[in-house]
């Protein structure tokens, strides 16, 4: 079963989407948009982009996670087929509080997908193991 984002923000990724493929640019009334509905995220997002912070990780098994170096420097792993993050502030602001729809973090991935600006990297699945396992050890 998969998690559907809210359709208002499945139609402004998929304009956008839309728009970079036709002019390789995201129109100011998407930016606008984005700002909108996703407050000061949808900036701090936007930087992670710009500065290539997101890479997608894939494995032989055709098992996909993103991994997004944040602001701060701690890097977190985003999983875009159910819409979760590692970082403290997904748990807290969107799961605890639901006072967002997605972290930043998340928020980066989608857009990297939109603007193909994702770096890709293939690892077995054994390395990919492992870097949930870091993952893990990191939150403890």
């Amino acid at each position: 079963m998969a998690v559907a984002l809210p359709a208002v923000v499945e139609e402004l990724l998929s304009e956008m989407a839309a728009a970079v493929q036709e002019s390789a640019r995201i129109p100011d009334e998407h930016l606008l948009s984005l700002k909108f509905v996703f407050g000061s995220s949808a900036i701090q997002a936007l930087d992670l982009v710009d500065r290539q912070s997101i890479t997608l990780i894939s494995s032989p098994s055709g098992r996909r996670v993103y991994q997004v170096l944040g602001s701060s420097g701690k890097t977190y792993i985003c999983l875009a087929s159910c819409h979760y993050c590692s970082c403290p502030a997904f748990a807290f602001s969107v799961l605890r509080k639901g006072e967002s729809l997605l972290c930043k973090h998340l928020l980066a991935v989608y857009l990297s997908q939109v603007m193909r600006t994702c770096q890709q990297l293939c690892v077995s699945d054994k390395q990919l193991t492992d870097i949930f396992l870091m993952e893990k050890r990191q939150e403890t």
